[in-house]
């Protein structure tokens, strides 16, 4: 899969993400990617090495005794095991995205919000937001722009827009200055993962009207 990526994460977010300084929605859309491309996996793991290395370096921090480690294995061997309830494999939902909807695609409470797009709001802390969307072959989103950041991830088929072609897998970073309009491959019902720190900005009137009770 991770050969197939072409649209990846930043620096700046897999250090964030390394540094547990992103939103609930945001940490979603990155342990996601991160589960399908390697090549993104490594880098924050290298994040997170140089992260511990400057922790150890701080003149201040505080060193761990010699029997830290023994008390801790004994800590946990006392205590009783917490089975996982098996889950079904999903080929299109990544397993970070599995423990947020609670199973499989046929779990997604969906709800439509027109021309056969329909969506999923995640339950994430207020400070971003994380949705699940469906758009059928051949169906626009709206054209919008951006308030904030918007991450979107390609779990099902693919989109295009005026920047290129996203599939499984690959990231569209948008900001303030990117207006576009996706439209799902005409071959596939495309499904994403989108998060947003900020309300979308759109150019017709009927989606700003219906924007409050969607949440979009």
């Amino acid at each position: 899969m991770s050969q197939s990526i072409k649209h990846h994460l930043t620096d700046e977010l897999l250090m964030a993400y390394a540094a547990g300084s992103l939103p609930e929605a945001f940490d979603l859309m990155v342990a996601t990617h991160l589960s399908l491309c390697d090549h993104c996996r490594a880098r924050a793991e290298s994040y997170e090495a140089v992260g511990g290395h400057v922790l150890d370096a701080q003149p201040d921090a505080v060193s761990m005794s010699d029997t830290s480690l023994a008390a801790t294995m004994a800590l946990i061997s006392q205590g009783a095991p917490t089975p996982k309830p098996a889950r079904p494999g999903c080929a299109i939902l990544p397993t970070p995205l599995q423990d947020y909807v609670g199973g499989t695609v046929d779990d997604i409470q969906w709800k439509p919000i027109g021309m056969g797009v329909k969506q999923a709001i995640l339950p994430t802390s207020k400070e971003a937001t994380a949705r699940l969307l469906f758009i059928p072959a051949g169906v626009a989103v709206p054209d919008h722009s951006h308030n904030g950041t918007e991450l979107t991830m390609v779990l099902q088929g693919a989109f295009s827009d005026e920047v290129d072609r996203f599939a499984r897998g690959d990231v569209e970073i948008a900001d303030e200055d990117l207006h576009h309009t996706p439209t799902a491959d005409i071959t596939e019902d495309c499904i994403c993962l989108a998060v947003t720190d900020a309300p979308l900005k759109f150019s017709k009137l009927m989606p700003r009207l219906f924007q409050p009770f969607l949440r979009i």
